[in-house]
């Protein structure tokens, strides 16, 4: 199902805009003027992190744009983010600056496939990582984030046996960190997948003082190497907290922007692939975003996310027990929605 609602044909295109165009000037002028609110993941480009008004994780963005009086979002990251964002706040208009910006995690895992997945075993728990499609979301029995998968897990019944979808590498770390066997959906994050551990043992011989951090979607080479296993958020404030003055970063190395805007007196080296470069790290999703498009997007009021009722609501009740289970562990909680989902997990 196409959830993006894409510019009409008199729209403004990027071949229209003036060159001599201030694209800041412009971009605030009309934030102000539709009242909205820019989020952008840590995965943006520099200059996109600096004019948000957000920086951060896909859900967190979601839930403080929820928290604003802000009738237009303006997502900066990729589709399934501006997905999640109209889940939990259907009244905002919600857009996004390049329709063709999606993810390989999203891609790998098409809803007609996953339902028959679910039908094969009928028997599963299917627990379903943010990075997918509302359609997959909504075909699912909790979402998950890297940063609270694994005290999701230890909460579902122990007799279940459960499904885990997209990422095999973040399901595989799952199965080793908690024992659990997981049937694992074979998908993966095609940046997090080029890291090299041959590379990767080569960078810490040159840096030995350095410590790695790593993001739980890359391969398990690379995280037994790794001295911090998180989230992008869990990354940043390891490596802030540290006392440690050098760091390996195994994610993409946008985040690294935010490091050093917070630390400047650390060093980050941006983990590598297999032929020794770094480009390979870099998301070439992340990369469609662009000022030009976010000040189009801006004028056009689109692309635009549209969902329909139905699957806006089924989406969202896997999204609220996530919430609702991450308040039994003190985790960072609070309604997405005025419809409470079951908070029972047993009646999974």
């Amino acid at each position: 199902m196409d959830t993006v609602v894409l510019p009409g044909r008199d729209a403004l295109t990027e071949a229209a805009i003036d060159p001599g165009l201030d694209l800041m000037a412009e971009i605030t002028r009309l934030r102000r003027d539709r009242k909205a609110v820019i989020l952008a993941h840590y995965y943006q480009d520099g200059e996109i992190q600096d004019l948000a008004d957000f920086v951060g994780d896909s859900l967190d963005l979601s839930r403080k744009a929820a928290a604003t009086d802000a009738e237009v979002i303006v997502f900066c990251g990729v589709r399934f983010m501006g997905e999640v964002a109209k889940i939990v706040s259907p009244q905002k208009t919600v857009l996004i600056p390049d329709a063709e910006a999606g993810c390989s995690l999203e891609e790998s895992c098409r809803p007609d496939a996953f339902r028959r997945f679910r039908e094969q075993h009928p028997d599963h728990l299917a627990v379903s990582y943010i990075n997918c499609s509302a359609e997959v979301k909504a075909l699912s029995d909790v979402i998950v984030t890297s940063s609270n998968a694994e005290a999701i897990l230890a909460q579902l019944p122990a007799d279940r046996p459960v499904l885990f979808a997209p990422d095999r590498h973040l399901g595989g770390y799952l199965a080793r960190k908690t024992g659990r066997n997981l049937t694992l959906w074979p998908g993966s994050c095609i940046i997090h997948e080029q890291f090299s551990e041959r590379e990767l043992v080569r960078l810490k011989a040159r840096h030995p003082d350095a410590l790695v951090a790593a993001h739980p979607e890359c391969p398990e080479g690379i995280l037994r190497h790794a001295d911090q296993v998180g989230s992008t958020r869990a990354i940043l404030d390891f490596v802030l907290s540290s006392p440690a003055r050098s760091f390996i970063i195994a994610t993409e190395p946008h985040i690294i922007h935010q490091m050093e805007k917070a630390a400047p007196e650390k060093t980050f080296i941006p983990a590598v692939g297999m032929d020794g470069s770094c480009d390979c790290a870099r998301c070439p999703f992340m990369a469609k975003n662009t000022l030009e498009k976010i000040y189009l997007c801006l004028a056009n009021d689109a692309p635009r996310i549209e969902l329909p009722e139905d699957l806006r609501v089924a989406a969202l009740k896997p999204l609220q027990r996530m919430l609702d289970m991450s308040v039994a562990v003190n985790a960072p909680s609070g309604a997405l929605s005025e419809t409470p989902a079951d908070r029972t997990v047993h009646a999974l």
